[in-house]
């Protein structure tokens, strides 16, 4: 992720919670390679911490050790979570309980910008028949498809409360498919790659735009892709990755005129899943 490398943004510390999780590993070395200073909480440091590393060890759900985390920080990337079903006891208090304590602490600590991971899953259940043969912008209706979708549709809807109420800048990212590789045939519309899930946040995080409250796709510059990139384009995400270079190996045998679910709606096999009962 060279392009962003030179910039200065020394006087930028991020707050990154979850930064130990799937998509924090992902983002730990590139935010650093774009200038930005970091302030990483998780449960749990992970083994491979380097000595500079600032972690603090904290449950997203402690207010007291949240709002201390917030000391000099300029905005706030709310990664932490489930990122899959589970109990909904689990999230109601991991995913919408954590989220609320990060917004309140952010809003008691005059940070200007929170920028919160949300999912497909918040809108899994709009088709691509649904698009019309257009891009899916961010601006539709929440349609979830497990409670885990429910409670990304929720915290986006809760940025948009803060933001309303409070004025801070909140940008909530339907991220798609994060993975080093396209996962599946759906992965050719879905994927976002490693480098570009780095220059979207740090888009998301440092975008100068009159911003107030945004959704935008967390995507690559797929060619099959039927979500929107415009609303990322708007706060400079400007992606270098496509997943049709992985379309060979992936396609053989694949049927695109299909109501499974995998191929024709937004959240696959999410929308099929039995609600409540954990992802292993």
């Amino acid at each position: 992720m060279t392009e962003t490398s030179t910039a200065d943004r020394s006087d930028e510390l991020i707050l990154v919670t979850g930064a130990s999780g799937r998509v924090g590993t992902v983002l730990r070395p590139r935010l650093r390679e774009a200038g930005l200073r970091l302030r990483l909480l998780d449960l749990k440091a992970p083994d491979d911490r380097l000595d500079d590393e600032d972690w603090v060890e904290a449950d997203i759900r402690d207010r007291g050790a949240v709002a201390a985390a917030m000391t000099d920080v300029t905005a706030v990337l709310h990664l932490a979570g489930l990122s899959v079903e589970n109990h909904w006891d689990e999230i109601l208090s991991i995913n919408i309980a954590g989220t609320q304590v990060v917004l309140q602490a952010a809003v008691d600590a005059g940070i200007r910008r929170v920028v919160l991971a949300s999912s497909n899953h918040a809108v899994g259940f709009w088709t691509r028949a649904d698009a019309g043969g257009i891009e899916l912008a961010p601006g539709i209706a929440p349609r979830p498809d497990t409670f885990y979708g429910w409670s990304k549709a929720a915290g986006e809807s809760l940025g948009r409360l803060y933001h309303d109420r409070f004025g801070i800048d909140v940008v909530a990212l339907r991220i798609g498919s994060c993975a080093p590789t396209p996962p599946g045939p759906r992965g050719l519309s879905t994927w976002l790659s490693p480098d570009d899930t780095g220059r979207l946040a740090v888009a998301a995080l440092t975008s100068h735009r009159p911003d107030g409250f945004r959704i935008v796709w967390g995507i690559s510059a797929n060619q099959r892709r039927w979500w929107s990139l415009a609303e990322g384009a708007d706060i400079g995400y400007v992606p270098r990755d496509d997943a049709e270079e992985f379309a060979d190996e992936l396609l053989d045998g694949v049927t695109w005129d299909t109501d499974e679910p995998n191929l024709f709606r937004v959240g696959g096999h999410f929308t099929e899943m039995p609600l409540g009962e954990p992802v292993e």
